[in-house]
C-alpha cells in the first residue's frame, strides 16, 4: 500500500498541474487536449513526490516546491509520450489508457511531448518565489542536464541500441541510471536547491539515496513486467520480453533480480541514515517502491 504522504502529494501535484494547464493560451485546441490527456491522466507521480518529500524534510514550504514538482512531471510526461511512439517502444497503453499517439495521432503526440518539455522549463524559469537567482538558475541547469544527453535521452538511446543485443550488467545499469535514475536524482536535487541550505554532505546523501532507489525502481519494473498483468500494470504486461529488451531478470534471472532490488533498497536506507533529519517519509516510500505491484 502506498504511504499516506504519497497520496497527499499526488493530490497536490494533480491540482497544480491542472492550474498550469488552465493558464496556457488557447491557441491550438487539439494540442492542448493531447498535453492535458498525457499530463493529467494519473500516474504514480514519483518524481514530484521526491521534490515534495525531500523539500518538506529540509523545511521548505510546499508552495516553494510546486514549480519544481510541476516542471519535473511535465518533463517526465513528455518523455513517456515520446517513448511510446512507434519509432521508440511502440506501446498502445499507458496508465491503463491508450497512449497519446493512439488517442490522437502521431504528429499531435510528438508536438504534445515537445510542448510539455518546453512548459517544464517555462514553469521552472518563471518561478517568482523567494529563492536567489543563482539557485533558480541551478535548478534549470539541473533539469536540462538530467533530461538530455547527460541523462534521460542518452539512456533511451542506449536502450534502443541494446534491443536484440547481448550486453553486460554494467551497460544495463548505465542505461537505467541515465534513462530513469537521472530524473529521480534531479528531483531530490531540485528540492535541495529550492531551499537556501548550504550543506554539500546533505546533497550528496540525498543524491546517493535517489540513485539507489531510482535503480531499484527500474529493477522492480522489470520484475513486474514478468510477474504482474496488464490490468494491474496499466500497460502491456510482458512488453519488454516481446520487444527483446534487455532487463534485469533476463540478464540475472528472476531470483537474482529480486535480490538486486533488495540490495539497492538497503543502499538507499543506508544513505538516509547519514542525514540529521526526519527521514520517515522517504523510508516509507523506499519500501513502497520495492513492494509495489504496479
Amino acid at each position: 500500500m502506498a504511504p499516506e504522504s504519497l497520496r497527499l502529494y499526488q493530490q497536490r501535484i494533480e491540482q497544480q498541474l491542472q492550474l498550469r494547464m488552465a493558464a496556457l493560451p488557447q491557441t491550438a485546441d487539439r494540442l492542448h487536449q493531447a498535453m492535458a490527456y498525457s499530463l493529467t491522466n494519473g500516474g504514480k507521480r514519483i518524481r514530484p513526490f521526491f521534490v515534495y518529500a525531500c523539500g518538506n524534510m529540509l523545511g521548505v514550504p510546499l508552495a516553494q516546491l510546486d514549480s519544481a514538482a510541476c516542471a519535473i512531471e511535465c518533463l517526465h510526461s513528455y518523455s513517456l509520450i515520446h517513448d511510446d511512439l512507434p519509432a521508440m517502444d511502440n506501446d498502445d497503453l499507458r496508465r491503463g489508457k491508450p497512449t497519446c499517439h493512439k488517442a490522437f495521432d502521431e504528429a499531435t503526440a510528438i508536438l504534445a511531448g515537445d510542448a510539455l518539455q518546453a512548459l517544464a522549463f517555462d514553469i521552472l524559469a518563471g518561478d517568482a518565489g523567494e529563492l536567489s537567482a543563482t539557485r533558480k538558475l541551478k535548478r534549470v541547469s539541473l533539469l536540462a542536464r538530467a533530461s538530455g544527453i547527460a541523462g534521460m535521452c542518452a539512456g533511451q538511446a542506449i536502450d534502443l541500441a541494446q534491443t536484440n543485443q547481448h550486453t553486460d550488467l554494467a551497460t544495463l545499469e548505465q542505461m537505467h541510471r541515465l534513462k530513469t535514475g537521472a530524473l529521480i536524482e534531479c528531483a531530490v536535487q531540485l528540492a535541495y536547491y529550492s531551499s537556501e541550505l548550504d550543506c554539500p554532505a546533505t546533497l550528496h546523501a540525498l543524491t546517493k539515496f535517489a540513485s539507489a532507489l531510482g535503480l531499484a525502481f527500474q529493477v522492480q519494473d522489470d520484475i513486474l513486467d514478468i510477474e504482474s498483468d496488464t490490468t494491474v500494470l496499466g500497460k502491456p504486461q510482458g512488453s519488454d520480453c516481446k520487444a527483446n529488451k534487455l532487463t534485469y531478470p533476463a540478464l540475472l534471472g528472476l531470483d537474482e533480480a529480486k535480490a538486486k532490488a533488495n540490495q539497492l533498497y538497503q543502499d538507499a536506507l543506508a544513505a538516509l541514515s547519514t542525514l540529521a533529519y526526519n527521514t520517515g517519509e522517504l523510508k516509507a516510500f523506499a519500501h513502497y517502491i520495492i513492494a509495489r505491484k504496479f
